[in-house]
């Protein structure tokens, strides 16, 4: 006797390697779903939705956006004698502050240091860090929209 039924008699069961299934109808799960009077055949909303889509994809871009409202942008500034953040210069600020002035030398803007030989924009730009010689400002953002302006004077490496 094998492994799948069949035996040394002669009845109508198929013999062979495989076992056999039933075939079975496809179950359609999902009803015919009808479309909202606002939406098109992707699901998407009309217009009349879209003030609350947050833009920037920050969460809390569209908390800030309700509250903007009540101070302008300036009014947001930290004042720098009431800074709350450490004056040391995150790894992330860092190398967008090294890339920014490379790119910046690589387009011809004026260096601010002695080249001394040197022609690698990256390498003049770490120059001019290491002598706190850019004139770039560092923004700050904190969670209620409230932002910090510090120096890369100010900041330490």
């Amino acid at each position: 006797m094998s492994d799948y039924g069949g035996g040394d008699d002669d009845r109508d069961e198929p013999r062979g390697d495989e076992p056999m299934y039933e075939d079975e109808d496809p179950v359609e799960e999902f009803d015919d779903e009808v479309l909202e009077e606002n939406e098109d055949d992707f699901g998407r909303r009309g217009a009349e939705e879209e003030e609350n889509v947050v833009i920037s994809g920050d969460p809390s871009a569209s908390a800030n956006r309700t509250k903007a409202n009540d101070k302008s942008h300036k009014d947001k500034k930290i004042p720098n004698e009431e800074r709350q953040t450490t004056p040391y210069m995150t790894k992330y600020e860092r190398a967008r502050i090294l890339g920014t002035r490379a790119l910046q030398i690589s387009m011809n803007a004026p260096v601010l240091v002695d080249l001394e030989g040197e022609t690698d924009p990256l390498q003049i730009a770490i120059k001019e860090l290491r002598e706190k010689k850019i004139p770039l400002i560092v923004r700050r953002y904190m969670p209620d929209g409230y932002y910090e302006d510090w120096t890369c004077e100010e900041l330490l490496q």
